[in-house]
């Protein structure tokens, strides 16, 4: 048995020990709603673990993603340079002309997450699939911290804490305004004065919780953030308002796709930004790498020219074979050349569909829980409305304590997923981690829980 396995064990038999369970969870669920733990109007935990990490396999998942988040920098700076390759992540033409205003600073990814799958198996080896990189408005980082703190107050980690070290991975607030901090100042070539910051997004978006954590945490450094909707704000003689206050920082929580939906090219962030009067984080420049189109671009034979040996053995180790939809021959996962549309007509069981700019699941097709025809349509509608084919990854599974209705201590299996966070384009620290006990794996499409993660090592 490995390590970690021994140590879910342990802290699955402390769940059955006297009341254990259920006093940890009159501590969660209220701590949940006073913490600004919701997701909407829904408790982010559901669960009564964290999950739990050796030392090892955090080095493996930080170490394999850091390799990864290099593929995508340089990705990112050869789509960026290059027009013909940056036809590949189907830009529309709203999104070409925002990528060419200059923002002021170098990277691309101020903050951003890798969604992954990370499997450890009984033998200690791992295997490890990345499905998506969120790059443009990366939720949960101030979440996981607040989790972390709340779950470290449970009987069931103080009882789990007399046998284990218990280290959390919670850095995502401290980082994200490091990131943030150091966009501004190199945007502004100094630090004589602190940013005006806004955070934006649309009205009631289940997120606002964690806007608030952020405005909290902000204030530690005397630094005023204001929450603001699209709708009120304005930019007059050079300077960018939100809700009347005068602000250079956008941290822009709301998506680019649904910006431009609603106002087109016509929106005074984007004046302000021609302007070079607001510096913005995340910059329009991370749909490059937003787009699951990029997974396509990063695992495709044509592009292997981009990238090191070492990054090509990365792509193929964790990247899992990805193309646009289009009518083109390419080479399929085997090694032959195929006509891309039947080949993946045939082998629907083993590949999924998803709309090259969405979220939230939206739109996502499991080819092996759909009929053929559901198939074939969304591939043929894909060739006018991009998206991605990718094929199925090794899912990731561990069994998680819950109280059922009647508060007895239920152990069932859920899916599980590892989603290390990216500063500043080049670091990669703390972790996301999202259950549930569906194969489509996401918060906002209405489903699964959140729980932060610890490495833990046991005392001697």
């Amino acid at each position: 048995m490995s390590q970690r396995q021994l140590a879910i064990d342990i802290y699955h038999d402390l769940c059955t020990t006297g009341m254990l369970a259920q006093d940890s969870w009159d501590t969660l669920l209220p701590g949940l709603s006073a913490r600004g733990l919701i997701f909407g109007d829904r408790p982010l935990t559901t669960v009564l673990r964290p999950l739990l990490h050796t030392g090892m396999d955090w080095h493996y998942l930080r170490w394999r993603s850091t390799v990864v988040l290099g593929v995508f920098r340089k990705m990112a700076e050869a789509l960026l340079s290059n027009p013909a390759l940056r036809e590949q992540v189907y830009l529309t033409p709203e999104e070409e002309d925002l990528i060419q205003i200059p923002t002021g600073f170098t990277t691309i990814l101020p903050t951003a997450r890798l969604d992954s799958f990370l499997t450890v198996h009984d033998d200690g080896a791992y295997q490890l699939n990345y499905i998506e990189l969120n790059g443009e408005s990366p939720a949960s980082m101030a979440y996981s911290d607040v989790l972390s703190d709340l779950f470290l107050e449970t009987p069931l980690m103080q009882a789990f804490g007399e046998r284990y070290h218990v280290e959390a991975l919670a850095v995502g607030r401290r980082s994200a305004v490091d990131a943030l901090l150091r966009l501004y100042y190199q945007w502004r070539g100094n630090r004589s004065k602190l940013p005006d910051i806004v955070i934006v997004d649309w009205e009631g978006v289940p997120t606002t919780t964690e806007f608030h954590l952020f405005v909290d945490y902000f204030a530690r450094y005397d630094i005023t953030v204001t929450i603001c909707t699209p709708e009120k704000m304005e930019f007059r003689n050079g300077v960018l308002y939100a809700d009347g206050r005068a602000v250079d920082y956008v941290y822009k929580r709301v998506l680019t796709t649904e910006l431009l939906q609603r106002y087109q090219l016509n929106h005074p962030i984007i004046d302000a930004l021609r302007a070079g009067a607001i510096c913005m984080a995340n910059p329009f420049t991370c749909k490059l790498v937003h787009k699951k189109a990029s997974f396509a671009v990063a695992s495709d034979e044509r592009n292997a020219y981009l990238f090191t040996p070492e990054e090509q053995e990365a792509i193929r180790q964790h990247i899992p074979w990805t193309r646009v939809v289009e009518e083109r021959k390419t080479i399929a996962p085997d090694g032959a050349s195929v006509d891309l549309l039947p080949w993946a007509s045939a082998r629907k069981d083993t590949l999924v569909l998803k709309p090259n700019d969405e979220y939230g699941g939206k739109g996502v097709l499991i080819g092996w829980e759909c009929e053929q025809t559901a198939w074939d349509a969304a591939l043929q509608a894909a060739l006018t409305d991009p998206a991605i084919i990718q094929t199925r990854a090794m899912i990731a599974y561990e069994d998680f304590p819950s109280l059922t209705p009647n508060d007895a201590i239920d152990i069932s299996r859920r899916l599980v997923d590892s989603d290390p966070f990216i500063f500043n384009g080049d670091t990669v620290d703390g972790s996301l981690v999202r259950l549930s006990k569906v194969t489509l794996l996401n918060v906002t499409a209405g489903g699964g829980s959140v729980v932060p993660a610890f490495i833990v090592d046991r005392k001697e």
